[in-house]
């Protein structure tokens, strides 16, 4: 089958799996989900301490006042990855950069139904962060669903297991035993439960992010066995959820796709009333503690490219405009999970951000002639495997399967034609611009040969700062995806999953295979 005849067929089943897939999504909540006496959270500051240990607090990590703190705003997409939610991310951010002038990065909790392993691929290779968010849509999910997301992922789109930090529940339903599951399989961080008191309240839940090390002090009226000192475990991160609100207040919050809900109590979307409750929350941050706040997306909802897609231009330029405005106000940063976790784990005043690594830009020094299927387009054209599976096909640069993905096996065997050798999948000392799945050879495994700095001087967000205007310009759909690369990651991870694994222009493109060599 041809690549264009796959796409066709990639398209007709995307449309019919997919539409089954966003008709009740995660992130409805209609008034506070905790508060102080149902939280009985007690932390000690004396013992908690960075980077391992962070009490839940309203407060800016690491003692710094506000006025030295950055404000973060968090972007992240949820389900499956493929050409129309890209796209989709595309028309919001592709044109946009930090006061480093790097281009945005965010988090993309990726379910592997319906999923091009190649965009996969590609995302991350461009920056991005792809993190768990189980492998088929399960709330409330057994290990296999979330353990088997991670083989996933590692094998056929080439994520180093030690890069899939983070995890987000589907419909944002999870349990106590949920938090233990992660840390078993030695994620750093989840980022599912709701922060839904304003947080001009003193009884505000909109915490920086903190460990688990006195149990969670979100959710505790809405999730049984949780809160009073559980679950405990410490070192395990959460980052919560910042809801927005309209003139309801608390009774008013939106999480999920804020976009999509009607606001003030009115029984249609007005566009104009959301970017006013958008714009007074991110003030009410901006104003005080400089808490984060985010765009927690489901992409397909905004996709004009999406088959039967009802998305409005006129909505999607709401947002672009939101961004717009955040973006002329000094010191905010479009951030991923992992950008913000790692400045708060270590947090630097705004003076000494032009030296924090995690929010600067490095691109992989792969010299754009060479071939080799390694997520970057220019590199693979021609290299990709299609996988002609019924349910929904895929490319991957790491060798088709023999079957698709599954709970109780993530990792079938590889289609290896006859005359043909098995391509190898990402070993535990290459990172993944630098290994070639087909000769089976790392280009650089030394840090020093490896990627070149762009951040540029940080100066405050301007013109030559930010995106431009483009919710003036998204008539169309771009095209073009600035590459920033992403620092090697050379760490096996160490977990406890039995059996893990044997022996940006972006579009629908795609990726091959092989046959996993890691050494765990």
């Amino acid at each position: 089958m041809g690549v264009f005849a796959l796409f066709a067929t990639f398209s007709f089943l995307l449309f019919v799996g997919l539409s089954d897939l966003v008709v009740a999504q995660d992130g409805g909540i209609s008034g506070p989900t905790t508060s102080p006496a149902a939280s009985g959270y007690q932390c000690d500051p004396n013992r908690c301490k960075l980077p391992s240990c962070n009490c839940a607090s309203a407060s800016p990590p690491g003692g710094l006042d506000p006025s030295e703190v950055p404000q973060f705003v968090v972007f992240t997409a949820d389900d499956a990855i493929q050409s129309y939610t890209l796209d989709a991310i595309n028309q919001l951010l592709a044109q946009r950069m930090n006061p480093n002038g790097c281009p945005i990065k965010m988090t993309y909790f990726t379910s592997i139904s319906y999923t091009n392993y190649t965009l996969v691929t590609d995302w991350y290779v461009a920056g991005n962060e792809i993190a768990d968010h189980t492998m088929t849509h399960v709330g409330s999910p057994p290990a296999s669903e979330i353990d088997g997301n991670l083989i996933a992922l590692n094998t056929l789109a080439g994520i180093p297991l030690s890069a899939i930090k983070g995890f987000r529940a589907p419909y944002l339903n999870y349990t106590n035993a949920t938090f233990h599951l992660l840390a078993d399989a030695n994620f750093t961080y989840d980022s599912s439960v709701t922060s839904s008191i304003p947080v001009t309240d003193p009884d505000t839940d909109a915490y920086w992010p903190y460990t688990l090390d006195y149990g969670l002090a979100n959710d505790c009226l809405t999730t049984p066995n949780i809160c009073k000192g559980q679950p405990q475990i410490p070192g395990f991160w959460e980052i919560p959820m910042y809801a927005f609100f309209d003139d309801l207040g608390e009774d008013g919050p939106h999480l999920m796709d804020p976009w999509l809900d009607a606001a003030d109590g009115d029984s249609t979307v007005n566009n104009t009333a959301t970017l006013d409750y958008m714009k007074n929350t991110f003030t009410a941050h901006y104003n005080g503690n400089k808490q984060p706040i985010g765009l927690y997306t489901h992409p397909i909802h905004i996709s004009l490219t999406y088959p039967g897609s009802d998305a409005s231009t006129a909505n999607i330029n709401m947002i672009n405009e939101f961004l717009d405005w955040v973006q002329e106000q000094r010191d905010v940063w479009i951030v991923s999970n992992e950008q913000l976790l790692a400045w708060v784990q270590n947090p630097v005043p705004i003076s000494q951000l032009d030296s924090f690594d995690a929010l600067k830009c490095k691109t992989p020094d792969v010299d754009s002639s060479v071939q080799i299927c390694n997520g970057i387009p220019a590199n693979e054209a021609g290299l990709l495997q299609e996988c002609s599976f019924p349910d929904y096909p895929f490319f991957t640069c790491y060798g088709c399967p023999q079957s698709e993905p599954s709970p109780s096996n993530p990792n079938p065997p590889q289609q290896v034609a006859t005359g043909q050798q098995a391509r190898l999948r990402l070993p535990a000392n290459c990172s993944t611009p630098f290994w070639d799945p087909i000769a089976g050879e790392c280009l650089c495994t030394s840090t020093a040969c490896q990627y070149t700095d762009q951040s540029l001087p940080i100066g405050p967000n301007g013109a030559n700062l930010t995106g431009g205007n483009p919710s003036e310009t998204y008539q169309s759909m771009p095209t073009l995806v600035l590459f920033n690369g992403v620092p090697g990651d050379f760490a096996v991870r160490a977990s406890g999953i039995s059996g893990l694994v044997s022996t940006l222009i972006l579009g629908i493109v795609g990726a091959a295979a092989g046959r996993a060599v890691l050494n765990l």
